[in-house]
């Protein structure tokens, strides 16, 4: 079994290093004799040092112009080697144990992939809430968070990767149609828990509650034309970081 962790990343000069040094050591942490693993980052059109703080880092970087995070996952999964995908935010932070619950869920050959509970390295209360509301949702619709998504190489290449179509939510799509293709073939969707995986809370403290709330209602009540339209969906694409 081999994994292939591929983070998407956008101007995450700040960001990128701490993540790519907390993957190495949950990997390294995690050597077993029936997996191997690389880490891939795609640099998404980024106009400051991700690519080469990247390469410095000891990973593989790919180049992906067009600045969508579905597009940079997907280019990230035609390079990758792995037969086991593990999406993961630039801007979050592998843990030693949710890798290792995450290759026993593996091993044990059950499931098609699925993603993990998030908890946030710092943020407001209401913050801390808006996570949680966001984890209840996640136990009970069966599916993963955007900044953790696993699968099998196969299942992700079968459905068709990450709609592009969408700028956002692309991961609700991505599980409803890997449970699909798992159901069919027997396999299931694990939500990981034992050890949250640790996403920063940094969008709480760039941007107003008024820029917040703007963005939630436009995907709320017009989630269509939203969802496909960037300009619309400034806390993922206003470049603020």
């Amino acid at each position: 079994m081999k994994l292939s962790v591929i983070i998407p990343a956008y101007n995450e000069e700040k960001l990128l290093p701490g993540c790519l040094a907390k993957a190495f050591t949950a990997l390294r942490t995690n050597t077993c004799e029936y997996s191997t693993a690389e880490v891939i980052v795609v640099d998404n059109n980024s106009t400051d040092r991700t690519a080469a703080l990247a390469r410095a880092a000891g990973a593989t970087v790919v180049f992906e112009p067009v600045n969508q995070i579905s597009r940079a996952r997907n280019a990230g999964a035609r390079v990758a080697q792995g037969n086991w995908f593990l999406f993961i935010d630039a801007d979050s932070y592998l843990h030693p144990t949710t890798l290792a619950e995450l290759l026993r869920r593996i091993e044990q050959g059950h499931v098609a992939g699925g993603g993990c509970l998030i908890a946030l390295d710092e943020a407001p209360p209401v913050g801390r809430f808006f996570i949680e509301v966001c984890n209840l949702l996640m136990r009970t619709l069966v599916w993963a968070a955007g900044s953790f998504v696993f699968c099998r190489a196969d299942a992700f290449r079968e459905i068709g990767g990450f709609s592009t179509d969408l700028y956002a939510a692309e991961e609700i799509q991505f599980s409803q149609d890997l449970k699909r293709w798992g159901t069919a073939r027997g396999l299931g969707f694990a939500l990981l828990h034992t050890q949250r995986h640790i996403s920063s809370g940094r969008k709480f403290y760039l941007y107003s509650w008024a820029e917040i709330l703007q963005d939630l209602f436009r995907g709320l009540v017009f989630a269509r034309p939203t969802l496909r339209d960037k300009t619309k969906l400034d806390l993922f694409y206003d470049g603020r970081r």
